[in-house]
């Protein structure tokens, strides 16, 4: 099994906050695909960025979602639209093993 979590932002480069309902199609949209998703908002990111040094911080919302295989391409189609969505140069999506107890 795989645990897929997402990291969006919760405010647009100019600082303004995005709607519920943008994180609402999230849900939706991972809920249909996948049977199920837990979301987590306004979790604090605060680090570095190694590529630039400049720190990341602020309020994030992780949607998290199980799946035995992992479709690259759609992820990939996905990353990129969560990107448009959400006006950001890169989106975390990252998928960890997981083994279930």
């Amino acid at each position: 099994m795989h645990l897929v979590q997402i990291l969006l932002p919760m405010t647009d480069p100019a600082g303004h906050r995005f709607s519920g309902e943008a994180y609402g199609r999230v849900r939706t949209e991972l809920a249909g695909r996948f049977g199920g998703v837990t979301s987590f908002t306004r979790a604090r990111l605060d680090g570095a960025r190694r590529e630039n040094g400049h720190p990341g911080h602020g309020d994030v919302a992780v949607f998290e979602i199980m799946t035995r295989d992992i479709d690259h391409t759609w992820w990939e189609d996905y990353r990129a639209e969560l990107e448009r969505r959400f006006e950001q140069e890169a989106i975390v999506v990252r998928a960890l093993k997981v083994e279930m107890l």
